[in-house]
């Protein structure tokens, strides 16, 4: 998109956070926004174009809910190993399939061909079986190992066997009378999920829980190539110059094979919120390929000269296959993520070739110009074609406008073909209840949206013909307005005022635009107030909310408790707090009211309120009472003075005394608690010396008002 219409898009989108009354646009642009939605006969290229995808045709059903592994014969048929009746199915090259071989075991974990027989790994209990043409199954080698993970045929025709829980390669030869086999490593780690062999006869193995990538040479000597800091090296792939790409990772599958673990862990990307971020922001840093740090799953390529580089990585997407390009252009990988298949180049550019019905993609496997790939949930076969889909739909994800949503102009970018349509309704997820598709009727690239009123709106581009590409869809909205919410208001403790920190700076420029000043790297929060002593204040501050994002104003009321109506005390205040003399109001019990109003950010028409009351509250400005009762009294070594405190607003709180000026102390009443409106004070004070002993006892009310009074005696 050129980026004066991209800055231009950018301020209208904006413009709901600062005039409500304005449009809302959702805009789907970018490569992160396509792949939140459905992709059905198109591809997603590494800019987020939508393109046709190559032909996808179910060739096959096994009626099995897992494929575990493929392999392709010389003639071109296809096997599939399944789970967890623990099958083997072949395909024909005229798609015609059929039960091959019922083995013993739950799931058919890896298959291959060597001079003609085909070689069955099955798990648990695993045993290695070999298959003859009319699908008899003998068992050819048993490890007495609980797993078998992997097969790869070596340059002599004998067969590496990858196994677990003891983590080790064994190497099987036939011969006339019995196999004849032998451990050819019996390394530190676990499992030996993946086995790869070159075409110079190395043997690549992949290791859990370490993450590790082996090659063993001609003299059978292991080496390490890459240790992952994902668990479980999952699949290995070589390439045709020689290149090893090696699919890693973080959670292992090797212990539940006849599970999907990484399918439940896709995070849910069904519905996108209408607070899409500003554009205008600066994205945050994308985290590079080679940070693992809370990866899912990464692919390396490990290249012939012994360099070794992660050419792809995900977050959110767990590679379950993959697939090495025979242009040696780089990867193809199945994964867990709405069973999609992704190509990802040598120089690690990315794209999303296809997206299936089933949950993952299991193997992916070719024969000369014949691509192929298998699915679990439930077991399928695809073939991968090279001509493209006739039509293609693409969904996108769920907009949530947040409330009902009146739908204005749909507008988009494309080539060749593309029909937009929407649908709109008020489930979070799709259903019957939701409107029918309506195609959008276009005039110059634009149309209205003709679906009705809610709160929940979709989309979708029907593409048709190899030169169609669409790049952009833009939908205007406007939500209904909400009216704001005072969610709570605090009584700050009498004497404690709020004094406002001074605000940012900003360029009045900016306020006059009705852009956000945080586009510019200005703080776009509200700033605490400072807590400050004032003598007889009464602060309020409050919290509020609006859904649609307006901006609010305040109005500030009060009542006291024998008053019939509230009265206004301030109007029109931006900020959330506010400062009262407490001493300009009567002693009494009283209650404020906050309201909330959206009017600067609404036409008057439509702009809303909302309000809150404070819990009761106290002032009290009147000083407590404070008289010496009777006469002060002598008797030993002591002296005896008796006052009384009274409060007629509030309580008594504290007291606390002083003799000759001196220190003060804390008094208690004779009741041992300073709780009542009246209260009796005894004080006893050390009075031993011939002299004048004079006592000040001073009181506080609740409200941190004092009286004192003084009583001398005479020795």
């Amino acid at each position: 998109m050129p980026k004066f219409i991209f800055a231009l898009f950018a301020i209208a989108q904006f413009s709901i956070h600062a005039f409500a009354v304005d449009p809302s646009v959702w805009s789907v642009n970018s490569r992160s926004d396509v792949l939140r939605g459905d992709a059905r006969g198109v591809s997603v290229a590494a800019d987020g174009t939508i393109t046709p995808s190559p032909k996808l045709t179910e060739l096959y059903k096994t009626e099995q809910p897992y494929i575990w592994s493929s392999l392709i014969d010389a003639q071109g048929n296809v096997y599939l190993g399944t789970g967890s009746d623990g099958r083997v199915y072949k395909v024909t090259t005229a798609g015609l399939g059929s039960l091959f071989a019922d083995l013993a075991e739950l799931n058919v974990t890896a298959l291959a061909e060597s001079r003609g027989a085909i070689y069955a790994a099955t798990s648990p209990d695993g045993k290695v079986y070999r298959i003859d043409a009319a699908g008899k199954a003998d068992v050819f080698f048993d490890p007495k190992e609980k797993y078998i993970w992997s097969l790869a045929v070596m340059p002599d025709g004998s067969l590496a066997v990858g196994t677990g829980d003891g983590g080790k390669i064994y190497r099987v030869r036939a011969a006339a009378a019995a196999p004849e086999a032998s451990l050819l490593y019996d390394t530190s780690e676990t499992h030996i999920i993946s086995l790869a062999v070159d075409k110079a006869g190395n043997l690549y193995a992949g290791t859990d829980p370490g993450g590790l990538v082996i090659r063993f040479g001609s003299d059978g000597k292991p080496f390490a190539l890459v240790d992952s800091p994902l668990r479980e090296m999952h699949d290995l792939a070589v390439g045709p110059d020689g290149s090893v790409y090696a699919l890693a990772v973080g959670e292992s599958a090797s212990a539940t094979p006849t599970a999907t673990p990484a399918a439940a862990a896709t995070p849910d990307s069904k519905s996108v919120s209408a607070d899409k971020p500003n554009p205008l922001q600066p994205e945050p840093p994308q985290k590079s390929r080679y940070d693992l740090t809370g990866a899912r799953s990464a692919v390396y390529r490990l290249t012939p000269d012994g360099g070794s580089q992660i050419i792809w990585s995900s977050p959110t997407v767990t590679g379950f296959s993959l697939y090495a390009h025979q242009t040696g252009t780089g990867v193809m990988i199945g994964t867990s993520d709405k069973g999609r298949v992704y190509s990802v180049s040598n120089d690690a550019r990315e794209t999303l070739v296809l997206q299936t019905d089933a949950n993952q993609i299991s193997t992916i496997v070719s024969s000369g110009n014949n691509l192929y790939a298998t699915s679990s949930n439930q077991g399928r076969l695809y073939k991968i074609g090279q001509e493209l889909a006739a039509e293609g739909t693409y969904e996108s994800a769920v907009l949530d406008a947040k409330n009902d949503a009146g739908w204005g102009s749909v507008w988009w970018r494309s080539t060749g073909t593309a029909e937009i349509q929407t649908r709109s309704g008020n489930t979070e997820r799709p259903d019957e209840t939701w409107s029918a598709w309506e195609t959008v009727r276009p005039e110059a690239g634009r149309g209205r949206v003709a679906s009705p009123r809610s709160r929940f709106l979709q989309w979708r581009a029907v593409l048709r013909g190899a030169g169609s590409a669409l790049t952009e869809v833009n939908v205007a909205f406007l939500p209904r307005n909400i009216a704001p919410e005072i969610t709570s208001v605090q009584v700050l403790p009498t004497n404690v005022g709020l004094i406002a920190n001074p605000p940012p700076q900003i360029d009045p420029n900016i306020e006059l635009s009705g852009l956000d000043p945080a586009v510019f790297g200005v703080p776009v929060a509200q700033v605490p107030p400072r807590r400050v002593y004032q003598r007889g204040a009464v602060a309020f501050q409050w919290t509020a909310e609006d859904r649609n994002g307006d901006k609010l104003v305040y109005d500030i009321y009060y009542k006291e408790s024998a008053d019939r109506e509230f009265k206004l005390l301030r109007s029109d205040v931006s900020e959330n707090f506010l400062t009262l003399d407490g001493q300009s109001l009567a002693d009494g019990r009283y209650t404020v009211r906050v309201v909330a109003k959206d009017s600067p950010a609404n036409a008057a028409a439509l702009a809303l309120s909302g309000e809150r009351t404070s819990d009761p509250f106290d002032i009290d400005n009147s000083q407590p009472t404070v008289a010496v009762t009777g006469t002060p009294a002598a008797s030993g070594n002591s002296a005896r003075f008796v006052f009384t405190a009274s409060e007629r607003s509030s309580r008594i709180a504290r007291a606390e005394y002083s003799v000759n000026g001196g220190d003060w102390r804390s008094a208690a009443p004779d009741d041992g608690i300073a709780d009542g409106p009246e209260e009796r004070f005894t004080i006893d004070v050390p009075a031993a010396s011939p002299g004048e002993y004079a006592v000040t006892l001073r009181v506080f009310d609740a409200a941190g008002n004092s009286g004192n009074a003084r009583a001398v005696i005479r020795r």
